[in-house]
C-alpha cells in the first residue's frame, strides 16, 4: 500500500495559474511561489466584495482518538466529490503547524487520494506565513523587554508581564524560563515563557483580520503587560505596529493550491483548536466563498473546539452565517470511545459501537443547538463490517440528520460522491437558521459554564482563585462583552482525556483567564491543557529524511 507522501509526489499537478483560472482568477491576480503555489493579491482580495457569496458548509468530527478520524481527508474529499458532480467548490484550511508534524500528529495535508499538494511544502516551511506570524510575536517581546532595560517610562511592572514569546515547534523547556541573566547591559531579570506560534495571539489576528487596517488596529489593541497601577500597556503603547504590521504584510493574502485532483484550495492561516480558535482565516473563507458555488471549510479536533469556536468565535466576529455542517466519523474511533483497546478495533464488536456512538449522539445535538443542519459522514475503513455501518446509519436516521459514508481516501472524489449528494440534497430541503451559543451580555463566568454545561455535558465549573480575580479585572476593563475561547484537552469533551464516550455531570476546572484583546476574545484555560507542546518519546521526526536528489521520505 503506498503512503500518503508517495501518493502526492507521483500526482500530476497543474500550474497554479491553471487550477486559478477555473475558478475566474486572472493571472494578473496572482503572485507565485515557485509553479504550484501562489498568493492572492490585495487588489484582487479587494476587488471580491461585490461577489455573492455562495453556501458555506463546516466540516468538523467527533473527539479525535488514536484510532483517526480524517476531518481533513474528508474536507478534501468532500470538495474534490462536489467538482466531479458538476459544482463549483472552494476549500479553505488551515496551513499546519511544524509541531505535530516533527511530534506525533505528523502532516495535515489530508490523506490517500483526497490530499492537498504539493504536500510537503505545505507541511514544511510553505510560504513563510508561520515565519512571518513568529517573527512579528517576537518582534513585539523584544520590544517590550528593550523598552523596560531602556528606562520603563510606561511603568511596566515586570511581575505582570503577560505577552510570551513563540515558536513553531513543540518543546517544553521553553514552556517556563528565566530570560535578563548575565551583565546589566543583558536586560531585566525576570520570568518568561514560550508558546507554539499557532497559540500566539498574532496567529489569531491574521485569522480575524479583514485587511491591513484592521490587521493594525487589532495588533495596536494587544496586551503585553501590565504598569504598577494595575493599567494595560498595549502594543501600540510600545510603538510596535508599524513594525510588526510590516512583518505580515504577504501573510495577510491567502494562499492558493490544489488537491489530487485540481480542485482548488485556500490554505490560510492555522491557530490549534486545543488552545486558541482553530480555524483558517476570515479572508480565505470568504474569499472562497465568493469565488465558488460551495466554501468547504473546517474546524480543528472535535466539533465540542473546533466547531464551538468557529459558532461562537469565527462567525460571531466576521459574520458569517454556515449553511450545513459535516460531522465527520469513524467505526474504530466509535469503538474507542466505547472501551475498545487501539489493537482490538480492526475485530468487529457492535455492543462496543452501541457504547461509544453516545460521543457521536453529543456532538450531533451541539451542532443542532446552533440551528444548522447536519450529516454525518462515516469515513470508511476496510475493517468495517456492514452490521457495524448499519448501526450508524440507523442511529442518523433516527435523530432525523443525514449521513452518507465516505471512502475517499481509498478512491478520492469517487468515493465522496454519495456524501456530495447527500450535503447537496440537506442543503436543498433544510434552511440553515444559524445562532450562537450564548449572547454578548452574560458575563465572562455565565458564557464559560454555558459552553462547559451545554457543549461539553458538565454539571458544575470550579473556577481557581486566581481566575475568578482575572475574569473581575477583565470585567472592570470592558472586555466582559468578548465571546470566550476555551483551551481545553481535545480527547474527551470533558477537561479529563481519559474520560471517553459521553461523560456526563462531571465537574471541569477553569484554572486560568486572560484576554487576547487584539483578537477580540478571552482565553479560559482549563484542566492541564498547555500552550507549547512537548515532543513524544518516539517523535515523528525520527523518520523523516530527504535524499541527494531532494526528494523527502517519512511525512505521513
Amino acid at each position: 500500500m503506498k503512503t500518503d507522501i508517495e501518493i502526492a509526489q507521483e500526482a500530476e499537478l497543474l500550474p497554479i495559474c491553471e487550477v486559478a483560472r477555473s475558478i475566474g482568477i486572472d493571472e494578473d491576480a496572482l503572485e507565485y511561489y515557485g509553479k504550484y503555489k501562489a498568493k492572492l493579491s490585495e487588489e484582487f482580495m479587494e476587488s471580491l466584495s461585490q461577489r455573492p457569496d455562495g453556501k458555506l458548509i463546516l466540516v468538523t468530527a467527533i473527539n479525535p482518538t488514536p484510532a483517526g478520524e480524517g476531518k481533513t481527508t474528508v474536507s478534501v474529499g468532500l470538495g474534490q466529490a462536489f467538482c466531479r458532480l458538476g459544482k463549483k467548490a472552494v476549500l479553505a484550511l488551515r496551513e499546519p503547524s511544524l509541531g505535530p508534524c516533527f511530534g506525533i500528529k505528523g502532516g495535515a495535508a489530508g490523506g490517500g487520494y483526497s490530499q492537498v499538494i504539493p504536500m510537503e511544502d505545505l507541511n514544511l516551511h510553505f510560504t513563510g506565513d508561520f515565519h512571518a506570524v513568529t517573527s512579528a510575536n517576537n518582534l513585539l517581546a523584544a520590544l517590550l523587554d528593550n523598552h523596560i532595560q531602556q528606562g520603563n517610562s510606561l511603568r511596566i511592572d515586570t511581575r505582570q508581564v503577560v505577552w510570551k514569546r513563540c515558536e513553531d515547534m513543540n518543546d517544553r523547556v521553553l514552556r517556563n524560563i528565566v530570560v535578563g541573566l548575565g551583565n546589566k547591559t543583558d536586560g531585566v531579570v525576570r520570568e518568561d515563557h514560550f508558546v507554539i506560534t499557532v497559540a500566539s495571539e498574532i496567529m489569531a489576528v491574521l485569522c480575524l483580520a479583514e485587511n491591513m487596517r484592521d490587521l493594525k488596529e487589532r495588533l495596536a489593541r494587544i496586551i503585553v503587560a501590565y504598569n504598577y497601577d494595575g493599567a494595560p500597556v498595549t502594543a501600540g503603547d510600545l510603538r510596535a505596529v508599524g513594525a510588526m504590521a510590516a512583518l505580515l504584510k504577504d501573510a495577510m493574502k491567502p494562499n492558493l493550491v490544489q488537491t489530487l485532483e485540481h480542485t482548488p484550495v485556500l490554505v490560510h492561516g492555522g491557530p490549534f483548536a486545543n488552545i486558541a480558535h482553530g480555524c483558517n482565516s476570515v479572508r480565505a473563507t470568504r474569499a472562497a466563498l465568493k469565488l465558488g458555488d460551495y466554501c468547504i471549510t473546517e474546524a480543528g479536533f472535535g466539533a465540542d473546539l473546533g466547531a464551538e469556536k468557529f459558532f461562537d468565535i469565527k462567525c460571531r466576529i466576521a459574520g458569517l452565517k454556515p449553511d450545513a455542517a459535516v460531522l465527520v466519523a469513524t467505526i474504530r474511533a466509535l469503538k474507542y470511545n466505547g472501551g475498545v483497546a487501539k489493537a482490538d478495533l480492526g475485530t468487529e464488536n457492535t455492543d462496543a459501537l452501541r457504547r461509544g456512538i453516545a460521543n457521536l449522539e453529543k456532538h450531533v445535538e451541539n451542532l443542532e443547538k446552533y440551528g444548522v443542519p447536519v450529516v454525518v459522514a462515516l469515513n470508511s475503513f476496510v475493517t468495517d463490517t456492514q452490521a457495524e455501518a448499519d448501526i450508524v446509519r440507523e442511529f442518523c436516521e433516527s435523530r432525523g440528520c443525514g449521513f452518507a459514508p465516505a471512502n475517499v481516501w481509498a478512491d478520492g472524489g469517487s468515493g465522496g460522491e454519495e456524501l456530495a449528494v447527500k450535503v447537496l440534497d440537506v442543503l436543498d430541503k433544510k434552511k440553515s437558521s444559524f445562532r450562537v451559543l450564548y449572547g454578548d451580555e452574560l458575563s465572562l463566568e455565565e458564557k464559560i459554564c454555558r459552553i462547559a454545561e451545554e457543549i461539553y455535558g458538565a454539571g458544575r465549573v470550579n473556577f481557581s482563585a486566581a481566575a475568578k480575580r482575572s475574569m473581575n479585572r477583565l470585567m472592570e476593563l470592558g472586555f466582559g462583552k468578548l465571546p470566550v475561547c476555551m483551551a481545553k484537552n481535545q480527547y474527551s469533551l470533558s477537561d479529563d482525556p481519559k474520560l471517553l464516550g459521553r461523560p456526563r455531570d462531571f465537574e471541569m476546572t477553569v484554572r486560568e483567564v486572560y484576554v487576547s484583546a487584539g483578537a477580540g476574545f478571552v482565553v479560559a484555560l482549563t484542566g492541564d491543557v498547555v500552550t507549547m507542546p512537548g515532543l513524544p518519546a518516539e517523535p515523528a521526526a525520527f523518520r523523516i529524511d530527504v535524499d541527494d536528489k531532494g526528494v523527502i521520505t517519512g511525512l505521513f
